[in-house]
């Protein structure tokens, strides 16, 4: 069984659903989220991409429901021991297996709640669910449960974010050492992919971000590649990986002469990240977080440049997105607190001089001020 916490951990995690579950008075919760199954039984796979379900009773019993392709999965890397396969075929209908489940579980006429705010469970089969469920029970939103407790990291969690955060310094080490005038993207991209795999993490939960010049004021993906330019700019956002937790990074590194409107965004997107830094405590909101880079943003006249998000909580993901639901965004009242692991960007591009600065760091939070989890402090950077 490739079980990467101890028994202990994961009794601990099912207790703390158990109080979040009465809290909420609910008899069951159906998990569609690949993050929360692996949170609470260690199952690990990208079959998420089909309909399955996790059946979490208030009593603690767990009952999966998946395909066959993933029933050996379940068993190799979870704890689960009740494994139910609804069956692939013409008209297949998931659903109607799964409330029959329900059924045998004696949960006929129960309050249950529901992840629906996931990329597990698509809209189609939402709504298949929505028709098998309607009349069964008493069907509630439970999107935001296990997130909420996932947002808190254990003592376990933070090691192995520690490692990621090391994995994502070794990428940027190996990414320093080929960026230069003429260098390819592509080599540069390998370089880091590799470092982490070597270190013995894994694939990230989207893709990394790399981009030179006009595309370096991208801050999404894209296919191509070009080589550096004697005076360039390459924008680059990656994580650390190691057992699915993320430590995520970005920078702009420079080849050549630096431009003045360079310099001046640099020190922009520097004093937006020590504001972060400073609001990045208990007692204050991801709200406040994000008026602090806005406040910093604005005394340099870059509104207009910056987004209107300035990080997020990063913890075990899965594709398409290492992004959790907690965002620094204007008036989230969601508070900071201790063991949180956060993800700071500052991101600044301004299209009118096709001018790209970005700055981002992963940081653990504490009773007092954040811990940045890199050992590369955020300078400007230029080869």
């Amino acid at each position: 069984m490739a079980l990467h916490f101890d028994e202990a951990e994961f009794a601990a995690r099912r207790d703390r659903l158990a109080m979040a579950m009465a809290d909420s008075k609910l008899d069951a919760v159906l998990l569609f989220a690949q993050e929360s199954m692996y949170w609470l039984t260690g199952y690990d796979t990208f079959g998420f991409c089909f309909f399955q379900c996790l059946v979490v009773k208030a009593d603690g019993e767990m009952v999966l429901l998946t395909r066959s392709a993933d029933l050996r999965q379940a068993r190799q890397t979870s704890n689960v021991e009740k494994i139910v396969i609804w069956t692939d075929r013409e008209g297949a209908n998931p659903a109607v297996n799964l409330r029959d489940l329900l059924n045998d579980l004696d949960l006929l006429g129960c309050r249950i709640g529901v992840e629906y705010d996931t990329h597990g469970l698509t809209a189609h089969n939402g709504r298949r669910l929505d028709e098998q469920l309607q009349t069964f029970g008493d069907i509630v939103d439970a999107s935001a449960l296990v997130p909420g407790l996932r947002l808190i990291k254990s003592p376990q969690e933070i090691e192995k974010t520690r490692k990621a955060a090391a994995l994502a310094d070794d990428a940027l080490d190996a990414a320093l050492k080929l960026i230069k005038r003429g260098a390819d993207e592509g080599r540069i991209l390998a370089a880091m992919q590799g470092a982490i795999f070597e270190g013995g993490g894994d694939y990230p939960a989207n893709e990394f971000i790399i981009g030179s010049g006009e595309d370096a004021l991208l801050c999404r993906y894209k296919a191509g590649r070009r080589k550096l330019a004697a005076n360039d700019q390459l924008t680059l956002e990656w994580a650390g990986v190691f057992h699915h937790y993320h430590a995520a990074m970005m920078e702009t590194v420079l080849t050549g002469k630096v431009s003045k409107r360079h310099r001046e965004l640099f020190e922009a997107a520097q004093a937006a990240l020590a504001a972060v830094e400073k609001a990045m405590i208990p007692g204050n909101t991801f709200g406040d977080v994000f008026d602090a880079h806005a406040r910093a943003m604005e005394a340099h006249g870059l509104t207009k440049h910056r987004l209107n998000a300035c990080g997020y909580s990063l913890g075990a993901r899965f594709t398409p997105s290492w992004m959790e639901r907690q965002m620094f965004y204007a008036g989230n009242p969601e508070p900071v607190a201790p063991d949180q692991t956060l993800f700071a960007h500052m991101i600044i591009m301004d299209s009118d001089t096709g001018t790209a600065m970005c700055l981002g760091r992963t940081y653990l939070t504490t009773a007092g001020a954040p811990e940045s989890l890199s050992r590369h402090t955020p300078d400007l950077i230029v080869r």
